[in-house]
């Protein structure tokens, strides 16, 4: 697991746009994720998510922008880049007429991996997928679950870093669900896992940062390690809202967003921040006072407030025209 001890990020898009013809799918996404982090990808369908992954596996290349693989251009790089990474899509690629270990053969044959190893590593991926008990049966006999539990193993095999999974638990029954969140949740203490899904529950419970998509463009970029709680955020009341304090106030580290929400009878605003990344919420009520008060503009009031995920996700996928 040589990725885990990289100083680069694991993964990371840089003003990434990707275009069909006439449609744009991504818009200027960019966003890195360290080694070793569990990152759930958020969207209405249409979002962008699935484009998203492809782009990020090297499925097909962006349109304009770089995504690097602990440091390396993907379109440079590819085969060095795609050894790092297993892929799930949203259909798992199972030949059905192969039983699952001639299946896992298969694949470690085209991942490379040196033959001398293969078997060994083989039945590593069955007893960690829980595919031990069905490694003879055909792959077109399987049920769902064992199905998707396939389709985890041949993006393990090769060991790469990063692990990405397309809507993991989709179409299945509440106990598989359980146990493809328990076996997400061990592969997160060993690699990089990204993973699409439409269940906010499940991103809370697995993950330690969200991503949203919102028609193409990032919306939002939130830690869940607090707590579970996505949005930090501190709400002013000053006496003074205009364009030349917002700025000011987005230029403070850590502050997101910066926003007038209303003005009162007597002239005051009040004034929404929302907080990334991981500054100590002292250290930026700090230095929002201190900016504030270099421009002669008194706080009459600020508080913390915390929004849950589903609150936030409701707000950045709201309808603009809505």
């Amino acid at each position: 697991m040589s990725g885990m001890k990289d100083t680069q990020p694991a993964l990371a898009l840089e003003r990434v746009t990707k275009r069909y013809g006439a449609v744009t799918a991504l818009r200027e996404v960019s966003f890195s994720i360290p080694a070793g982090q569990t990152v759930g990808l958020l969207g209405r369908n249409g979002a962008g998510k699935t484009t998203a992954l492809n782009l990020m596996t090297g499925y097909f290349p962006p349109t304009e922008g770089v995504v690097r693989v602990a440091g390396q251009d993907l379109a440079e790089e590819p085969r060095a880049c795609k050894r790092r990474i297993g892929f799930l899509p949203d259909r798992p690629p199972l030949y059905d007429e192969m039983t699952v270990a001639e299946y896992l053969r298969f694949v470690c044959d085209l991942r490379e991996v040196a033959p001398r190893a293969r078997a060994a590593h083989v039945e590593e991926i069955l007893e960690k997928c829980g595919l031990t008990e069905v490694r003879e049966r055909l792959l077109g006999q399987l049920s769902r679950g064992y199905r998707q539990r396939a389709g985890i193993a041949q993006a393990l095999c090769g060991s790469p870093d990063i692990l990405m999974l397309d809507e993991p638990t989709v179409g299945l029954d509440p106990r598989q669900t359980v146990e493809m969140r328990t076996l997400i949740r061990q592969l997160g203490r060993e690699r990089t896992v990204i993973f699409s899904s439409h269940l906010l529950s499940e991103v809370q419970e697995l993950c330690a940062r969200v991503l949203i998509l919102q028609e193409g463009r990032l919306a939002g970029d939130v830690s869940l390690e607090a707590g579970g709680e996505a949005g930090r955020r501190l709400r002013l009341t000053v006496a003074e809202g205009s364009p030349r304090v917002l700025s000011a106030l987005r230029q403070v580290p850590g502050v997101a967003r910066a926003e007038r929400q209303r003005g009162t009878e007597t002239g005051e605003a009040e004034l929404l921040l929302e907080i990334a990344g991981d500054r100590a919420d002292r250290e930026i009520r700090d230095q929002v006072f201190r900016t504030l008060a270099a421009l002669d503009v008194p706080i009459r009031a600020m508080g913390e407030e915390r929004e849950g995920l589903e609150a936030l996700f409701l707000r950045l996928t709201a309808d603009e025209e809505g």
